[in-house]
């Protein structure tokens, strides 16, 4: 029997020591915890271990520090569907002025689907290009491959000669970049046939054009905020631009966004916000469904969150 205050304290300290060699235990206070717990709760603490994703490919990136917060078969290279109106708009940007006059011709307006646009109607680059990536327009992106792959070759002969020099651009653009795994095979994204799609890439190389835009070209996206606008052509003939990105306005400081679907590619869908300033995240999605693009964008926002906020709480 213990008969004094320091045999009372010696036992206590033999006990602690006995914990800590043989459970790999250390004391906080008055709590004895176990290391390997502590490891466990901080593997769990990752927001994104408990993210499932109908997606085949998805990469969310940190653009302030540049780091991958995530990534499922990042580089596996996949059908863009309308992603690819992206480098569209990017490519014509750079090869000709916001105010530069695009007219819409038959050819255009027979292209699969149907966004309102009327034969010999007038647009402005700018215009045509923030209608067409809100919208997801085909006939939109094609008038504008059809007229700025004309202004680079004086030689081009009919609207084909005119699109392939645009899609040359597109894929040089894209070279540039650093999207080493992307093809443009066409300005729309549309599936070529039952087997082969309009343009190929990676969850990745999507990232990396998103990021590029941001930090260059921002303005090409700002109309892709909005989940509905009205705009007029230079016709004078007022348009609405119904977003084809239905969750814009469940993203908090959505910067971009932007959706492909077709049968080969599945449901894709891009999105840059920024959760607080000066802190964009880029999140990409591609081979999902329909449906199930917006579910895997909402549940890699939410872990982007929650991922930020375990961040500024761990550095406090």
């Amino acid at each position: 029997m213990l008969t004094n205050k320091r045999e009372v304290k010696f036992f206590i300290f033999l006990v602690v020591i006995l914990c800590l060699l043989l459970g790999g235990m250390y004391v906080v206070g008055d709590k004895v915890i176990h290391d390997e717990a502590v490891s466990s709760a901080k593997v769990a603490a990752n927001p994104f271990n408990s993210v499932t994703l109908t997606a085949k490919a998805a990469y969310v990136l940190d653009v302030r520090t540049g780091k991958v917060l995530f990534q499922k078969n990042g580089e596996e290279r996949l059908p863009l569907a309308s992603l690819t109106k992206v480098m569209t708009a990017l490519t014509a940007t750079t090869l000709a002025p916001a105010t530069q006059t695009i007219t819409i011709t038959q050819e255009a307006i027979d292209t699969e689907g149907d966004s309102g646009l009327l034969v010999g109607e007038r647009w402005s680059l700018k215009n045509l290009i923030d209608f067409s990536l809100a919208s997801s327009s085909n006939d939109g992106a094609r008038a504008i491959g059809f007229a700025i792959g004309a202004l680079g070759d004086l030689n081009a002969t009919s609207s084909e000669s005119s699109e392939a020099n645009f899609i040359k651009e597109m894929n040089t653009e894209a070279a540039k970049i650093g999207m080493t795994q992307t093809l443009y095979i066409n300005d729309t994204g549309l599936d070529q046939s039952t087997t082969q799609g309009g343009a190929y890439g990676t969850a990745k190389d999507m990232a990396t054009l998103f990021d590029y835009i941001l930090k260059n070209h921002p303005n090409i996206m700002e109309a892709t905020r909005q989940a509905s606008f009205s705009i007029a052509s230079e016709s004078g003939i007022m348009h609405t631009a119904i977003n084809t990105d239905t969750i814009v306005n469940n993203i908090p400081g959505l910067i971009a966004s932007k959706t492909g679907d077709t049968d080969l590619a599945g449901g894709n869908l891009v999105v840059a916000f920024d959760p607080e300033l000066g802190r964009p995240i880029i999140i990409s999605v591609l081979g999902s469904t329909t449906d199930g693009r917006f579910e895997d964008v909402s549940k890699l926002v939410a872990a982007s969150l929650e991922s930020i906020q375990t961040n500024i709480q761990s550095k406090t």
